[in-house]
């Protein structure tokens, strides 16, 4: 859409109307405007999936896997693939905006929410990141690159200041967000945090280099709650704050504008930009907004659209249905590229079914995966496929598969479900919940699925939110009850009460707010066979967040016999493999990483597992780096990321051959993290400039456990020739030409790594940097050459002098290889010299638009 037609809508509107499009009408959809043919737009959280509107189980999603499992992938078509099915997802629930893909680096290891992003590397952030979007954007659904910018934290991340160096912050930070751009995203979303001295819904790094070096012509969306101000946020190129209606826009924003604090030029601006998005998802209707809008017939208008709407939703659930199985198809083939075989001792991997007659899953992860990590990205899966199912699946008929958990690992408790739970009104498996006036009338009832409910119905007149249900317990004894929500929260067994008590909220963190109020816990005696009558109620108090959450367990063995068990079974098996793995609380939105090493007693128990059984396999259930200080003693490592909902399936395949194990590491795995994620006095500083990950690693003396860019497959690989041009323009791309030879006995993929590094230069560098990298598949015995285009910006760099990008001639060193420390091939290329009109007087020459 044109900006003249742009214009003419934005004339339309009076100030008051213009403004009100700038805050949203709800949590998750923006206004209305059917004067000029705009439609509400829809936003939902992703990047795994597209929950919607709401919070309810019984809306189910398809479960993808974690950023860092599809940066694992190094496949940037794979990647858009999936991008097109997130589309089809967010058609199907009505979504316009996709709030994916986060695009923030792994700048420690410690970092929270670390599995929702991609990789430590911006390149390989930036590429990713970019076919996600266009995949996404394929649909014709708007993708959301996210939080611009420095979001690299979760400790007080609603407040830290980071201080970045201008270099840093354009080499490393905004690198992935101008790729982005570069791709076409729609929407970019505002961080939480402030960079540099200014939080950043008002931070002049909106409009440079966002809006006003990059051309980004979309929506600067906030993150929820992100605008904190009037004039300085609307001065700002911050266009949409979200969510609505409340907010510090609005009529206070009309009154900054009257009074001259605000140019209605800005506002004008903002929703420009607005419409364009509704133009490019389908969101505005030039001919509805043609013609003014007459009162009453509107309303006919809008319910014909209701019901083309719906019309077209049953199309779609039916288009849905018919391609549910090749979206499964593809989520299993994403588990498998994505998987990465850290270690294969004596080619352990892949396992012959033909000579297994018993195997052993052991681990807490191993019937109960981590798919998807915590916080709001997360969906309710259409189907999870745990690793011991995927596994029996594929040895039925062949090989008798057991299971023992091992020592327990997770403390929190576990929601009632349809497994152990009923609605003490209708009988069917689940809970039944109910909204209570000030009275205690009912005013609302509904069936659920889970004891964990999040946002029920709307109801003004609500004042308490009851959770009643039927358990029903397998094994007698002393049960554990618990309760969550902020205020007040009662809990109550077979009419006894067990927890009556004031939960004073103490954080203001959306995530911990709404998501994971903490329990209040009791036991209660049971007998097995026998109905108990469970009712937590919450007091629904202003400010008290969306969860509420009534759980039990039952008593649980000691470790010491559940760990002696799994080692029994080991012992008697032809092979085993282990789940290990994170829980929520160390990989979760709104809290950092205070260690690396995994929870529980889980080492413990691979190293008895390992020490009965040579055929031990360890697979690692984790969003980003763990210790694995037994890494030297099992024979093979496996590591399956959060796997999404694919994940016994996917796994099956590459345990057992059926394919490769096509990941590659994004993020270096070490046993510390070198820098911190916890901010002084507020201000988190990035002390450690470029070197981040395999950077900082490769100027320590000890390296760390696995490089980035390390995985191995199920082949072997000769790299044999690299053939690049002697000279490269500062201008121009550089072909890197690399033959490589399969020299194992099957077919497989390699992911070829291009990196450069600088000999001698006045500028400060790291010692080696990514700079392209390519996919190669070859039979055995095969050989086959990939060009991998290293792009002109890898040889640059920023002056924070010039406010420019840099051009240093002379010698650089091409390096191709399996990863940063792996790397048998190199060859000089000189980046060549320039006219000495265009250079200055330090011999370097200056590139305003790379």
């Amino acid at each position: 859409m044109g900006i003249d037609e742009l214009d003419r809508l934005v004339e339309k509107l009076d100030l008051e109307r213009k403004v009100r499009l700038l805050t949203g009408a709800t949590v998750w959809s923006t206004h209305a405007e059917p004067g000029i043919g705009l439609r509400a737009m829809v936003t939902s959280d992703g990047p795994v999936g597209v929950r919607g509107e709401g919070w309810d189980e019984r809306s189910t999603s398809l479960t993808l896997p974690s950023a860092t499992a599809l940066a694992a992938t190094w496949d940037d078509d794979l990647v858009e693939l999936l991008g097109g099915l997130l589309a089809d997802e967010a058609r199907r629930k009505g979504v316009d905006v996709l709030l994916a893909p986060t695009l923030n680096l792994h700048r420690s290891p410690l970092g929270g929410r670390h599995f929702e992003c991609y990789s430590e590397d911006p390149l390989l952030t930036g590429r990713i990141g970019a076919a996600c979007v266009r995949g996404v954007q394929s649909g014709g659904v708007a993708a959301t690159a996210k939080h611009y910018v420095a979001n690299d934290s979760e400790t007080e991340r609603l407040t830290l200041d980071a201080r970045v160096d201008e270099r840093t912050l354009r080499e490393l930070y905004l690198a992935p967000f101008e790729a982005a751009v570069e791709a076409g995203v729609w929407v970019v979303m505002s961080a939480y945090n402030g960079v540099n001295g200014t939080t950043m819904s008002e931070n002049p790094l909106l409009a440079d280099p966002l809006k006003e070096v990059w051309g980004f012509d979309g929506v600067v969306v906030s993150d929820w709650g992100g605008v904190r101000s009037t004039g300085p946020a609307a001065r700002a190129a911050q266009d949409l704050a979200m969510p609505g209606p409340e907010g510090t826009w609005g009529e206070t924003l009309v009154a900054a504008v009257r009074a001259g604090e605000v140019p209605e030029a800005a506002i004008d601006d903002k929703v420009r930009r607005l419409l364009r998005l509704a133009s490019r998802v389908g969101a505005l209707d030039l001919a509805a907004g043609a013609h003014p809008a007459l009162p009453g017939p509107a309303d006919r208008g809008e319910r014909a659209e209701q019901e083309k709407q719906e019309e077209q939703e049953k199309q779609e659930d039916h288009d849905v249905e018919e391609g549910r199985e090749a979206a499964r198809a593809l989520l299993r083939r994403a588990v498998a590229a994505s998987t990465v075989l850290l270690r294969n001792e004596d080619s352990l991997l892949p396992l012959d079914p033909s000579r297994l007659r018993r195997v052993a899953v052991l681990g807490p992860n191993a019937a109960t995966p981590r798919i998807q990590g915590g916080g709001s990205a997360g969906v309710f899966p259409v189907s999870v496929v745990s690793p011991l199912d995927g596994i029996r699946e594929a040895l039925s008929g062949t090989a008798e598969v057991l299971h023992r958990p091992g020592p327990h690992l997770d403390d929190r408790p576990t929601p009632l479900g349809t497994d152990n739970a009923r609605d003490p009104l209708t009988g069917e498996p689940g809970v039944l919940v109910r909204l209570l006036d000030a009275a205690g009338a009912e005013v609302h009832a509904e069936h659920r699925l889970t004891g964990r409910i999040l946002e029920p119905a709307r109801i003004d007149a609500a004042a308490t939110v009851e959770i009643r249900a039927l358990l029903s317990p397998e094994v007698d004894g002393l049960w554990e009850l618990a309760v969550a929500g902020w205020g007040h929260v009662l809990l109550e067994a077979d009419g006894h009460v067990l927890v009556d008590e004031e939960v004073e909220r103490d954080t203001d963190d959306p995530a911990t707010v709404h998501l994971s109020p903490p329990y209040r816990r009791a036991r209660f005696p049971v007998t097995a066979g026998r109905d108990v009558e469970l009712v937590s109620r919450r007091r629904l108090d202003p400010g008290s967040g969306i969860a509420s959450v009534l759980a039990a367990d039952p008593p649980r063995r000691a470790d010491e016999v559940e760990l002696a068990a799994a080692v029994e079974l080991a012992r008697t098996c032809d092979a085993v493999v282990v789940v290990v793995g994170s829980t929520e609380e160390i990989e979760n939105e709104g809290t950092d990483r205070t260690h690396l090493e995994l929870p529980g007693r889980q080492d413990e128990l691979v190293r008895a597992v390992a020490a009965v059984n040579p055929a031990t396999v360890v697979v690692v259930n984790s969003g980003g780096p763990m210790v694995l200080p037994w890494r030297e003693e099992v024979p093979a490592v496996l590591l399956s990321w959060f796997p999404g909902q694919e994940a016994g399936h996917g796994l099956a395949d590459v345990l057992f051959g059926r394919a490769e194990p096509g990941g590659r590491l994004p993020t270096t795995w070490a046993d510390r993290a070198l820098v911190s994620t916890v901010p002084e006095d507020g201000t988190l500083t990035y002390a450690e400039g470029l070197d981040i990950g395999y950077r900082a690693w490769l100027r320590r003396p000890a390296p760390p456990a696995y490089w980035f860019g390390h995985g191995l497959g199920y082949t072997s690989w000769s790299y044999e020739d690299l053939s690049v041009p002697w000279d490269v323009s500062p201008e121009s791309a550089l072909p890197v030409r690399v033959r490589l030879r399969n020299t194992g006995g099957r077919a497989g993929r390699e992911v070829v790594q291009v990196y450069l590094s600088r000999p001698e230069t006045g500028v400060t560098r790291p010692a080696r940097w990514l700079a392209g990298y390519a996919l190669a598949d070859a039979g055995p015995g095969e050989v086959v050459e990939v060009t991998v285009d290293v792009p002109a910006r890898a040889f640059l760099h920023w002056s924070a002098e010039h406010h420019a990008w840099r051009a240093e001639e002379g010698a650089f060193t091409v390096l191709a290889g399996r990863s940063a420390a792996d790397l048998p091939l190199s060859a000089p290329v000189l980046l060549g010299a320039e006219p000495p009109t265009s250079r200055d007087s330090s011999g370097e020459r200056s590139l305003a638009v790379l």
